[in-house]
């Protein structure tokens, strides 16, 4: 299987690095898996602090088969809660987005860390498509 594995710490200057491998693995149209990777990176951020260290894993190939991003963290208390964001609100729609262009997503619970991952379908992102959201 095609795989992509990154160990950093998470910070807000390691999105346009993670998008830019995610775009080189999974080729045109990987937009959505940005998106992904971008909502799921600032979450940590947000919640566990920069700083934090993960592992990006991005399995599939974008084109024949489901695209699987999955994000690992050491906290396996910390779970993301999806909320409503009001109108006003900065933040807070990550999680939205997420469900609005994954097929699935969930959290995984591992001894001493959690992974919170999604699912997208082959060419879930059209061509062109432009993804990128800071926020949590």
């Amino acid at each position: 299987m095609n795989e992509l594995v990154i160990r950093l710490p998470a910070t807000a200057r390691a999105a346009p690095m993670l998008r830019h491998a995610v775009r080189e693995h999974l080729g045109a149209g990987s937009g959505d898996a940005e998106l992904c990777v971008t909502e799921l990176l600032a979450n940590v951020v947000r919640h566990l602090g920069e700083g934090t260290p993960v592992t990006l894993r991005v399995t599939g190939n974008g084109r024949a088969t489901r695209t699987r991003v999955e994000l690992t963290d050491p906290d396996p208390h910390a779970w993301p809660v999806p909320r409503p964001a009001g109108e006003g609100d900065e933040s807070g729609r990550g999680l939205a987005l997420l469900d609005a262009v994954a097929l699935r997503w969930g959290v995984t619970q591992g001894h001493g860390a959690k992974t919170v991952w999604c699912e997208l379908d082959p060419g879930h992102s059209p061509d062109g498509r432009v993804a990128v959201i800071t926020g949590g």
